[in-house]
């Protein structure tokens, strides 16, 4: 028993000064690791050559599209934005076009011009973004509330139709309730063309005669002059069987 005791206590009197004899002295020899140093573990250093590769170079050439991490590409001008905003494509600035403000209060107007191809463009952002939602028509009855979702307003509702243009500009960026901010992934200007095709949605599921040009209204009140033609016989078809005439009896 004493003899084991004795071995175990070499043993752990040994590893000790294996451990800690040595600390503090200078070496120019490379120490012993049972787990090598991340320093010293194999890898591609910058700039450095290395052998593993046909022509040596260590740092490889990027793939075809890499970018930076931190590096926005550039994005086409939308359509009807204003030059100021070419290299703006977010909201960077306190003015009403990035803000939906004027003061302290919501501002209205579109504050780029209202073009066709504005309302096109409008279009197709909302049905990629609103639609699932709020619907084509704007009338909160998108794909979302068959799954679940029935918080979702209509945006034909009087009090979004008289909602200021500024204020549907901040829901979108910074989202409200249910709905998520939409300002770091939505252009300025696109902001602005889906507000604009919106307020083309609602004049469109709530016109009066009185939003019609004097011009085209008697347009509306004419009669239809198509109607549809009237059947006829098609032509070739075979007679009706009929039943065969009776042979008159002989005279006599």
């Amino acid at each position: 028993m004493l003899r084991g005791f004795l071995l175990i206590s070499l043993l752990v009197t040994i590893a000790a000064m294996a451990v800690l004899g040595f600390r503090g002295e200078k070496t120019t020899n490379e120490p012993w690791e049972i787990f090598p140093d991340m320093v010293r573990q194999m890898k591609v250093r910058a700039q450095s050559p290395l052998n593993f590769f046909a022509d040596g170079r260590g740092p490889r050439m990027p793939i075809n599209g890499t970018v930076p991490i931190g590096y926005e590409m550039p994005k086409p001008h939308p359509p009807g934005a204003p030059e100021s905003q070419a290299g703006a494509d977010f909201s960077v600035g306190t003015d009403y076009i990035d803000t939906g403000k004027m003061g302290n209060n919501w501002g209205t107007g579109i504050p780029v011009p209202v073009t066709p191809q504005l309302l096109q463009r409008g279009r197709e952002r909302f049905n990629i973004t609103c639609a699932m939602c709020h619907g084509a028509a704007a009338a909160g009855n998108g794909i979302t509330k068959s799954y679940g979702l029935a918080t979702v307003v209509t945006l034909q509702d009087d009090r979004i139709r008289k909602m200021a243009d500024g204020e549907i500009f901040n829901t979108i960026t910074n989202g409200k309730n249910t709905m998520m901010a939409y300002g770091p992934s939505i252009m300025v200007a696109d902001r602005w063309a889906i507000i604009a095709y919106l307020r083309a949605l609602q004049r469109s599921q709530g016109a009066a005669i009185a939003d019609v040009p004097p011009e085209h209204r008697a347009d509306l009140e004419k009669p239809a002059e198509n109607k549809p033609p009237e059947a006829k016989p098609a032509e070739g078809k075979p007679a009706e069987n009929k039943a065969p005439a009776k042979p008159e009896a002989p005279k006599k």
